[in-house]
């Protein structure tokens, strides 16, 4: 299972009739769209909404970050995750799999904003694990790092993979990693957040301060993240 995209592939001998996926690229801000899933048991149920955006960049904690997402007010309820976002001809846009959480409702799931991955990257990765067993082509920058949030701001190195960008650029345990390109990374979701709006290869400035509490900065050349 590729877990950073909660994408997974399940085989069946079942006769099925498959879905047709549209080209996700293609929605448009006020289409309309259904979700179909199964929210608490009850089988084959649909909402109806509309698309809010697209290509949001969504946080599900503890630094997993989902970019690219359609926005929909389609409730998404527990059980249509996994299900499918669908057009008017019936046709997959989008898998729903996260609704957005109010704080001020206790972090109850907040009316009329859901998330959906989008169709074309549902298909990406199913292509690479049908024919390989394994995501090898994520398109999601990654530094190989293992991070906590420190409590006095920004993002604590644990590990370091050997021979990752991090290593390469002169990173160490106990860094405390500040900034991405300029951009404040006080918590470990901040850092998936600025991530996942870049791409492999891509060159940044990282900001750093040591253990002695020396402030410096490398550039690092942004791996790729790996199925898992």
């Amino acid at each position: 299972m590729f877990k950073p995209d909660d994408v997974a592939v399940l085989h069946t001998d079942a006769a099925l009739h498959p879905a047709t996926f549209a080209d996700s690229s293609k929605l448009r801000i006020g289409q309309m769209v259904l979700a179909i899933g199964n929210p608490l048991g009850l089988q084959s149920s649909a909402t109806q909404g509309i698309v809010s955006a697209t290509s949001r960049t969504v946080s599900e904690g503890d630094g997993v970050v989902l970019p690219s997402v359609i926005q929909t007010s389609a409730a998404i309820n527990p059980g249509n995750s996994g299900g499918a976002l669908i057009d008017l001809q019936g046709r997959v846009v989008g898998m729903p799999t996260l609704a957005a959480a109010d704080p001020q409702l206790g972090g109850g799931a907040a009316p009329g904003i859901g998330f959906a991955i989008s169709s074309n990257s549902v298909r990406n990765v199913v292509r690479q694990l049908v024919s390989t067993g394994q995501v090898t082509h994520s398109d999601r920058a990654a530094i190989g790092t293992d991070l906590r949030t420190d409590p006095e701001g920004g993002a604590r190195v644990v590990a370091v993979s050997a021979g990752g960008p991090a290593a390469r650029a002169g990173i160490r345990a106990g860094d405390l990693l500040v900034t991405i390109d300029a951009k404040a990374t006080p918590t470990v979701d901040d850092v998936a957040g600025v991530l996942a709006t870049m791409r492999p290869g891509r060159r940044v400035f990282v900001g750093l301060v040591t253990d002695s509490g020396a402030r410096r900065s490398v550039t690092i050349e942004l791996g790729e993240i790996k199925s898992s």
